[in-house]
């Protein structure tokens, strides 16, 4: 065959299988079980779950647990459709490398669509991105997506191992399978035989799975929808769960860091004579800043104190690189001067906004801002790391164990399927933990070692200052009213760094595109009907490291959108939520959340006066993001000395199927609590390159005694379950602004909300 004839062939054929590979479904995500270690009597009958003699259920894990409930939950959703027993569920991690742990909804809800946007072209797109993702994905969490993603797989697995054991109890007992019913871990028959899960696993495992195995309707529910206590709960309780930091290995040694103070520094020269002579040091190296990182310098020593305190005796002469220039005024500097000529990218337009602001009886303007902040998880950065025989051992509190895993291979200079990974309980991820940069250096620390497991553990000042920041932003407002308040433009447009352009170039090395969801999120995504909008961002180039940050983008443009949309219902003389009403005509899922967080919060009736000298105010914000809808009223009280604080919070959630109401709510108040303690305290200011913030002291969580009553309803529904870690997130801080803005008429633009400094 002549070579073009061969090659238009090989096109041709290529292409059909591309088209063909298109219009089929992505690919169950059940597996066999291969992948899955067994224990003595233990039997995997899939990808996600393996039954013992012994009667115990084990369900793999492919989602990282760091104080979200998810493990809780999501053996729920297996283990209801498996009639199993829930006293004998216990949970394990899912091996790394099997495509069906891949995350496909959270890269499909990061397609940059809005959210009432159905059309064929958001339909295709987020058709292939799921059949892409199920094949070449990643097995991540994150994007308060555990519970979407997993809904069908989890409870397809448990329906099919129901099915195999039906199947084997019918052919031992040769009696129809119609006749057999399944509760609490046993099957039985009406003329009285009964065996255990654990007494069939033998004969089922020899059964092929079935893939049609029905699922249960919301009526047939045993654990689906109740409000389940923490499998983990006791263990944490006791002491015996195993964090990243708890990890002990023998002959296990410590590794401490001090990196260049200036972000994304290296070691220029080092003077380690007196670290050496110190008790217990084994070792000291530089290291490079792998993943976006700053290089520092590493003591690994046989005690974790006896690590830190060589570490900060090694004398350091640091190259500061770019970043010794940077700072907090000049990023913000540059990120108003770029709004002063540049409109951004448009995620969302409809009519034209500037005839009908030209047009408006009343204009609107403002501009907000927001800072950098940091993760600050309860667990400091810390990772254990054992390479020995060509073969490396990774103990980490990670997001992303399959990105973590390659990194480790590339820093060792080996193939991937030669690390193991075990993927630890997390203090607390945040969007930290999907980074690896802690990873990487763990096992180039290791690499010094000579074979001995090191775990690296970075001080809290290591971590508050070389983290990843939720970025800055600014963001201008301009809203058009006609002469009976009615609104008829809305332009908004925000400068800001691109996370997703970041974390592409620090997992991979590669560019990301010009246009990043995660930048406009929460401004332009948002369910009002506008009659004539234009809302967009532009991406501006930093050197400061940026990261995913709890709601990421919505955690800032969610303060900026309901915030303004208070002052164009003030300017409109309107009542907050009635105004907000107005714009929801086609929305009726959050015109009943706002309503409901109304009548909840007696938004009717006047608040209670406090002490004399105080001022009290209320304030309302609504917020839909990862598929959520949240509407939260917080109550303040102002003292004369303008010190604030917040009373109360009311907050109302529709997230779909509420699959466990107790982490739901656990969630939920804990996406406020985090919530306020940005909006009241949160920033991180950054002088010649170097972050001033260090510790809890100067970079404060909510204190116990500033912590509000929060109440928490969940809206009934029947639809596909929804995100719950995040969305409440990004309501508390315009809901705080906007009470103290009833209070006092004051209004604050800028984040933190410091009132007493006006």
């Amino acid at each position: 065959m002549k070579r073009r004839t061969f090659v238009l062939r090989l096109v041709a054929a290529t292409g059909a299988l591309a088209v063909g590979w298109t219009f089929f479904p992505p690919r169950r995500r059940m597996g066999d079980g291969s992948r899955i270690s067994e224990g003595p009597g233990e039997t995997a009958l899939n990808g996600w779950v393996k039954i013992g003699t012994d009667n115990t259920v084990t369900v793999i894990m492919s989602k990282s647990e760091m104080g979200q409930g998810i493990h809780t939950t999501l053996a729920m959703l297996l283990a209801d459709e498996l009639d199993a027993d829930w006293s004998q569920v216990r949970v394990e991690m899912a091996p790394v490398g099997d495509p069906i742990y891949n995350n496909i909804a959270t890269v499909v809800d990061g397609l940059p669509f809005h959210p009432d946007d159905h059309g064929l072209i958001q339909r295709t797109t987020a058709w292939l991105t799921a059949k892409t993702m199920r094949e070449a994905g990643v097995m991540i969490t994150g994007g308060s997506s555990s519970v979407k993603d997993l809904w069908l797989p989890m409870r397809q697995a448990g329906a099919s191992t129901r099915a195999l054991l039906v199947s084997a109890a019918a052919a031992t007992w040769k009696v129809p399978e119609s006749t057999i019913t399944v509760a609490g871990g046993v099957l039985s028959h009406a003329n009285g035989l009964r065996a255990t899960f654990g007494q069939l696993i033998t004969e089922a495992s020899t059964l092929t799975l079935r893939s049609d195995a029905p699922l249960k309707s919301a009526a047939q529910f045993t654990l689906i929808g109740k409000p389940m206590r923490r499998l983990e709960s006791a263990a944490k309780q006791r002491g015996t769960a195993t964090f990243g930091i708890d990890v002990v290995l023998p002959g296990m040694q410590y590794a401490s860091v001090v990196m260049c103070p200036v972000l994304g520094g290296t070691v220029a020269s080092m003077d380690t004579a007196a670290a050496r002579l110190l008790p217990g040091v084994k070792q000291v190296v530089a290291i490079d800043g792998h993943n976006g990182g700053t290089g520092g310098v590493a003591v690994i020593a046989d005690t974790p104190w006896h690590a830190m305190k060589a570490a900060k005796s090694v004398k350091v002469a640091w190259s500061n690189g770019a970043m010794a220039t940077v700072s907090s005024e000049s990023v913000m500097r540059t990120l108003a001067s770029t709004l002063d000529t540049e409109r951004g990218h448009a995620y969302l337009t409809r009519g034209n906004v500037d005839d009908a602001l030209a047009a408006a009886a009343k204009q609107v303007t403002a501009e907000y801002r927001a800072p950098f902040l940091a993760h600050a998880t309860m667990e400091p950065i810390n990772c254990t790391v054992q390479f020995a025989d060509g073969r490396a051992t990774v103990w980490a509190s990670t997001q992303v164990p399959g990105l973590a895993r390659r990194a480790v291979a590339k820093v060792l200079g080996i193939a991937s399927d030669q690390v193991t990974m075990h993927v630890q309980l997390l203090g607390g991820g945040f969007g930290r933990r999907l980074d690896i940069d802690y990873i990487a250096q763990a096992a180039a620390i290791a690499q010094a070692a000579q074979g001995e497991p090191v775990q690296t553990i970075w001080s809290r000042e290591e971590d508050i200052r070389h983290d990843f920041y939720r970025p800055a932003c600014v963001s201008r407002f301009s809203a058009g009213l006609d002469a009976s308040g009615k609104l008829l433009a809305w332009r908004n447009v925000s400068a800001g760094q691109s996370v997703v352009a970041a974390t592409i170039g620090r997992y991979f090395g590669l560019p990301a595109g010009p246009i990043d969801k995660t930048t406009s999120e929460g401004s332009f995504d948002q369910p009002y009907e506008y009659p004539a909008v234009r809302v967009g961002h532009a991406i501006v180039e930093l050197l400061v490291p940026t990261g995913f940050w709890r709601a990421v983008g919505h955690s800032h443009h969610g303060f900026f959108t309901e915030s303004f949309m208070d002052e164009v219902a003030v300017a409109a003389k309107s009542d907050p939520i009635a105004f907000r009403l107005a714009l929801l005509a086609k929305h009726p899922r959050h015109a009943r959340v706002l309503t409901r967080v109304a009548e909840l919060a007696g938004w009717a009736s006047p608040l209670d006066a406090g002490v004399e000298g105080t001022r009290r105010g209320r304030g309302v914000a609504l917020h839909e993001s990862f598929g959520s809808v949240v509407a939260q009223v917080a109550e303040v009280t102002i003292a004369a000395d303008n010190t604030l604080r917040v009373d109360r919070v009311v907050c109302v959630i529709d997230c779909g199927f509420p699959v466990n109401p107790n982490m739901i709510q656990q969630q939920v108040e804990s996406a406020v609590v985090f919530g306020l303690s940005a909006a009241l305290h949160g920033e991180i200011t950054i002088t010649d390159g170097r972050v001033t913030q260090g510790n809890f002291n100067d970079y404060r969580p909510l204190r116990m005694s500033e912590c509000p009553a929060i109440v928490v309803d969940i809206i009934p529904s029947v639809e596909h379950p929804e995100g719950v870690g995040e969305p409440p997130l990004p309501p508390i801080a315009p809901a705080v602004a906007n009470a103290i803005f009833a209070a006092t008429g004051t209004r604050l633009r800028s984040l933190p909300l410091r009132l007493s400094e006006r």
